[in-house]
């Protein structure tokens, strides 16, 4: 039986993704902040742990045909959960441990990301997995969004109250609070995702189709690849920001960890806001990219790239930048894309009857998880290298921001050939 799972418990698996944003939130962007600015290392040595974190999520098209084939999903959702609050905490002490210079910390923070990744690979995946089998079809675009809304307003809520809560800010207050905030996202997930599968009676696979067999499926599916392409480019251009906005408050706009913390929880806001703003004005339209979607992503995309630009001049004078203002209006940009995105992925997930959903969504993520770890790394190497051919900190972000405009172009470019592909059946290829 599908679509078996009402508003209630659909806001539950929300909350789930509320609590694996307000964790995740520490370590790729509280962390990056502290390590760079605080304890003085080169932005790569941050960068690469979160690229680290995303190439481990790699297995995660393995995960969602894992859960095609009907493996428990609440199994994998609290397991992840836990793996990515350990990791948490692990990688508070590889920051200590790195700032004072001990290989020890390395490790510790290979360990630590690799944990991290693991985890939210698992969580996520199984999550949107038992969200698409268990929402009927004309639910699933907006439940999509409202999942995502929910994982935003927990990195909004995780950034203001942490930020607040480090000030004044040591190492040792640090830990603290990240071991408050992480027991309780855990235990929230826990409580709102507990009963909600048993609303949900999973089907036999219809086919029992090996890993490759649907993976080769999936992408045999012309809209699915071309989708995927979008899905990656799109990414790389959201994730070239994370790195680099917190350290671009600190170096250029001489902010305080607590303040560009709570920056961080106003750029996700506005995300926030764009994104219901999606949902509302959007409601009821298209479930697919070719009734509407596109132009809503196209949108999102073009007013990113304006906000970058407006980025980039605040660099030149940030005594009088509308920093607040500018990071909300790129917020907003951001949501309204992601929630177009979101929506658009979870129609095509079920394009080929349901039965490769889970594969799909894995493919999507892989492709999410590398850009997030390439763009990343992308932003931070772009802003070292820079400063190292002798470029002052306000040109070297400038560069890096340049760059990320230039990707969100091209992805408003992307959808259009995503919305004008020919979708065909792809038949089951059976073992």
């Amino acid at each position: 039986m599908t679509g078996a799972l009402g508003w209630p418990a659909i806001v539950r698996l929300g909350l789930v993704q509320a609590a694996i944003g307000a964790m995740v939130m520490i370590p790729t962007s509280l962390l990056n902040r502290v390590m760079m600015v605080e304890l003085g290392l080169v932005a790569a040595v941050p960068a690469g742990l979160v690229a680290w974190h995303y190439a481990v999520q790699l297995s995660r098209p393995m995960w969602g045909h894992g859960s095609d084939r009907g493996r428990r999903r609440t199994t994998w959702i609290v397991g992840g959960m836990g793996v990515l609050a350990l990791g948490t905490l692990l990688a508070v002490d590889a920051a200590a441990l790195l700032g004072r210079g001990s290989s020890a910390g390395t490790l510790l923070g290979i360990l630590a990301y690799a944990m991290i990744g693991g985890g939210v690979g698992a969580a996520g995946t199984s999550l949107l997995a038992l969200l698409a089998a268990g929402t009927a079809p004309e639910r699933r675009a907006p439940a999509a969004a409202l999942t995502w809304v929910m994982m935003v307003a927990g990195i909004v809520v995780a950034a203001g109250s942490v930020g607040t809560l480090l000030e004044p800010f040591s190492l040792a207050r640090l830990a603290f609070v990240t071991g408050g905030a992480v027991l309780t996202a855990f235990l929230v997930a826990v409580v709102a995702v507990h009963g909600v599968e048993r609303r949900v009676a999973m089907s036999a696979p219809e086919a029992a189709e090996s890993f490759p067999d649907a993976l080769r499926g999936v992408w045999g599916d012309p809209v699915a690849r071309r989708f995927t392409v979008f899905v990656f480019v799109s990414m790389l251009a959201y994730a070239m920001q994370d790195l680099i906005l917190e350290p671009f408050g600190g170096l250029v706009f001489r902010l305080s960890p607590g303040a560009t913390t709570q920056l961080s929880g106003v750029h996700h806001g506005g995300v926030l806001a764009g994104m219901v703003a999606m949902g509302l004005l959007g409601r009821g339209r298209a479930r697919v990219p070719d009734a509407g979607l596109d132009r809503w992503i196209m949108g999102g995309c073009l007013l990113s790239a304006a906000a970058l630009v407006g980025l980039g001049i605040g660099a030149r004078d940030p005594l009088h930048w509308p920093l607040t203002a500018n990071l909300v209006l790129l917020g907003l940009g951001n949501g309204v894309f992601a929630a177009a995105a979101v929506a658009t992925m979870m129609s095509l997930a079920g394009a080929d009857g349901g039965g490769r959903s889970g594969t799909r969504m894995g493919v999507w993520g892989a492709a999410q998880a590398i850009a997030f770890g390439a763009g990343g790394l992308l932003g931070a190497l772009t802003v070292d290298a820079l400063r190292t051919a002798g470029q002052a900190d306000a040109p070297a972000f400038q560069g890096a921001f340049a760059g990320e405009g230039l990707l969100f172009l091209c992805s408003a470019w992307l959808i259009l050939h995503v919305s004008r592909a020919p979708a065909r059946p792809i038949a089951r290829v059976t073992a």
